[in-house]
């Protein structure tokens, strides 16, 4: 007897449709096909023990899995609940009128119990897509794809549960969609703007790159602050949309990461990898393509602490992602896309030795040895960061008074707002949701600047050394500075601040 059931691979954040065909003959052989991998493969002694140890009958006839298309490889186990119920309707163990209804994915344990699976995500939203009226996977995994609108979500702890479901014998309750935005926890609570003392210039930057989605690096003496305005730096962004929230919970989905019981991402990301990683890591690979450190990001913030002493080549895989928020993975067997739509956010020592430089000062670290450090980073990647922040140390004055600066809840209110200008005036443009995403066309159209602001950028550009993408950087910010105001025009006031958060292609920060 002939059964098809329905599961999917994930290949970058993607879902293909996988069909299951289980066919039962004369004979004592177990055959499984449609270039499968090991762990596959193995599906069958998982599923030969289950069936044992839950009451199920395992036939002992000549068994036959194609697993189509057979030119795309299958990896990992969450196949064995697919084979394992092909198995069960084709000895007529269970009703299979309606397996053509639901995709059934989910790794079978030596007792009949399931475990959570990686990409269930994708694969809800491509088989809601292909017209499927269900889905049935591991409990684990339910909450993270009911957000799917239309499609019923069940999610099983067992396989007798699946068993019931088919024959008719037990209901399924469909998953609810918890609500995407919880209110403030207790955590969230202690990490605010209000706890940092002094660092006005920083703050008001910080604001900026939020307001814009713009890079930013912070240049500082340890003990400065930089890592603490970073950390704070999430509290003041917009909350997540619907559609950033699927977007980046897919791809965490696709890592594995979503925890058990845990529903879609409700915060955005901060990923903060040690200086060590490599790029692989950062940037995503390997044999097998997975997301890297640029995706997990996606639609959050990137933090690079003491960006020189990331080796260089990992440092310059990150240029095209900047540029086209998006990494491309090309393998001899496949391609894969991942997003990387993230905020950069950087620090680094203005020296080795962790002081700004002074010519008046005979223990400073000597001119050459400051620009040396500072080439550690190429300058087409400086280019590629919007906002260069000089943050020094806070006097006593500033450390030893109480707290009296501004709380994350009301910048924040400030950054919506400008976003949402943002959002209608760049609503006629699929791709384009704030100013650091503009293209050089769009530029054009919508950074417009007078003859005094255009004069003042050309003597800064003449005279600091900008280079073409500076120039196109210093023009989003100032657009942003305008925003914020709002005033509809950009006028040399704005120019101006935006030509001061550059300070790293200035004087002795020159990075040639």
């Amino acid at each position: 007897m002939l059964i098809k059931t329905y599961g999917f691979a994930v290949y970058g954040v993607e879902a293909v449709r996988i069909t299951v065909e289980s066919n039962i003959d004369n004979g004592i052989n177990f055959y499984l096909v449609g270039l499968p991998d090991s762990a596959v493969k193995e599906s069958h002694q998982r599923i030969k023990a289950a069936f044992t140890n839950s009451g199920l009958k395992f036939p002992k006839r000549e068994i036959t899995i194609n697993m189509a298309p057979a030119d795309i490889r299958k990896e990992g186990s969450a196949y064995d609940l697919t084979i394992a119920t092909g198995i069960l309707a084709a000895s007529n163990q269970i009703k299979p009128e309606r397996l053509s209804d639901y995709v059934i994915m989910g790794e079978v344990s030596l007792d009949g119990g399931l475990r959570p699976i990686k990409g269930a995500l994708p694969m809800a939203i491509a088989a809601k897509k292909a017209g499927f009226k269900g889905f049935i996977l591991p409990k684990q995994n339910a909450q993270e794809v009911a957000v799917v609108e239309n499609l019923e979500v069940y999610g099983i702890e067992h396989i007798e549960e699946l068993v019931k479901f088919l024959n008719d014998e037990k209901e399924l309750q469909p998953e609810v969609f918890m609500h995407l935005h919880d209110e403030e926890n207790e955590e969230e609570l202690l990490v605010d703007f209000f706890d940092v003392k002094g660092q006005e210039n920083a703050k008001r930057a910080l604001e900026i790159a939020a307001s814009g989605g713009h890079n930013i690096l912070l240049v500082g003496p340890p003990g400065s602050g930089k890592t603490m305005l970073a950390r704070r730096l999430p509290t003041i962004l917009p909350q997540l949309t619907i559609d950033e929230a699927l977007e980046t919970t897919k791809i965490h989905s696709v890592a594995g990461l979503i925890g058990a019981h845990k529903g879609i991402l409700k915060k955005r990301p901060f990923r903060s990898p040690h200086h060590t990683v490599s790029d692989v890591a950062l940037v995503g690979g390997g044999s097998n393509p997975k997301p890297g450190e640029i995706s997990l990001a996606h639609n959050g913030i990137l933090f690079l602490d003491e960006l020189p002493e990331y080796k260089r080549q990992v440092l310059e895989v990150l240029r095209q992602p900047l540029e086209d928020r998006m990494v491309s993975i090309s393998r001899a067997k496949m391609s894969v896309d991942y997003p990387a739509g993230f905020m950069l956010v950087a620090s680094m020592n203005p020296s080795p030795s962790g002081d700004f430089y002074d010519p008046n000062n005979p223990n400073s670290d000597p001119e050459y040895v400051v620009k040396r450090y500072l080439n550690r980073i190429s300058g087409p990647l400086m280019d590629r960061i919007d906002l260069h922040i000089e943050v020094p140390a806070v006097p006593f004055k500033d450390l030893s008074k109480k707290s009296m600066g501004e709380t994350s809840a009301t910048i924040r209110n400030r950054v919506v707002e400008t976003r949402q200008i943002q959002e209608e005036r760049y609503q006629n443009i699929p791709s384009i949701h704030y100013n650091a995403q503009l293209q050089p066309k769009q530029i054009e159209q919508y950074c417009t600047i007078d003859q005094t602001a255009r004069d003042l950028l050309k003597k800064a550009m003449d005279r600091l050394g900008f280079s073409a993408r500076s120039y196109g950087r210093i023009l989003k910010v100032a657009r942003t500075i305008a925003d914020m105001e709002p005033s509809k025009n950009i006028t040399h006031q704005h120019i101006a601040e935006a030509i001061q958060f550059r300070s790293l292609d200035r004087g002795t920060w020159a990075n040639q």
